[in-house]
């Protein structure tokens, strides 16, 4: 039986390594936001034969005075153009300086106060999931108060921190990505991390549901350390092995799924793999830290 839980300390320290440095890139250099939160317009281009250089469709986009352009080369063909928001006069000369040799996949154009509602939506959101997580989760631990342990409430304020720590991480990742290579989130970044919330809650209940049924069958006096040591160790082969697959079937579509939802896909990776680690790591070691806390104190 592995010590997972006697060496929490270790994996206590490491996450709080990784959440300090996520938090602080953060507040430095904070999230690329993209068109969707920002507000402006994105215009996807498809050449139909080779594509022109990526400077020379700058140079084009540049004499029409379009503020803050940015040019991206998409796959072999394709081009993203995002802006401030482009009127329609400009967006038709827009199609026109880019010749006849495409056409036109998709122009989305949000204003400004459409795209602060959603961050703010967003925010709104979040904290509504993770209060009905804690809701949730005492609920269902709500009889294991009789084996004179902890309470309820310690399960779901428990599993909140480790969703915590995984969305620090997954925005840690971003605002990394975003600073050093230009990646912007959008929509898909915010259904990414309603996913990992998802998943890491389930991949944790399991966890809990193990100790939960080890309290029932421990012979009387042995430690809430033992019970959740061995409950980790049952139900780890199988947290690893559903995560090990979800990332496989993951990397297939990252690798051959194309670039609109790369990063969507990359945020589902990281999250996964987030979540896995602290059903483990962080959430059942802070249970038994909870515990020893309180019989100290008693």
């Amino acid at each position: 039986m592995l010590p997972l839980i006697r060496w929490s300390n270790v994996w206590f320290l490491l996450s709080g390594i990784l959440v300090v440095i996520s938090l602080a890139a953060f507040s430095i250099w904070g999230l690329k936001f993209g068109t969707d939160f920002t507000g402006g317009s994105l215009l996807e281009y498809d050449y139909k034969n080779s594509r022109p250089p990526v400077e020379e469709l700058r140079q084009k986009v540049d004499a029409l005075g379009i503020k803050g352009a940015t040019v991206q080369p998409v796959g072999e063909q394709d081009i993203f153009i995002r802006a401030q928001e482009i009127q329609e006069d400009v967006h038709q000369e827009l199609l026109q300086s880019l010749g006849n040799s495409g056409e036109e996949k998709r122009f989305d154009s949000i204003g400004p106060t459409i795209g602060q509602e959603l961050r703010r939506t967003t925010l709104y959101a979040t904290i509504v999931v993770l209060s009905f997580i804690v809701l949730y989760v005492s609920w269902a631990f709500r009889k294991v108060t009789r084996f004179g342990k902890i309470n309820a409430w310690t399960y779901g304020v428990a599993t909140v921190i480790a969703l915590i720590h995984d969305i620090a991480i997954l925005v840690g990742v971003f605002v990394f990505l975003g600073h050093f290579w230009g990646i912007e989130v959008d929509t898909p970044f915010v259904a990414a991390l309603l996913t990992t919330l998802g998943y890491s809650v389930n991949d944790t209940i399991v966890v809990f549901d193990r100790i939960r049924e080890n309290l029932t069958k421990s012979p009387p006096g042995e430690s809430f350390g033992n019970i959740a040591e061995k409950s980790v160790n049952e139900t780890m082969a199988r947290s690893f092995s559903t995560s090990f697959t979800a990332i496989l079937t993951l990397l297939a579509i990252l690798l051959f799924g194309g670039d609109t939802i790369r990063y969507f896909v990359l945020a589902l990776i990281v999250g996964v793999a987030a979540g896995t680690y602290s059903s483990i790591f962080i959430a059942s070691p802070l249970l038994v830290w909870w515990e020893r806390r309180n019989s100290l104190s008693s």
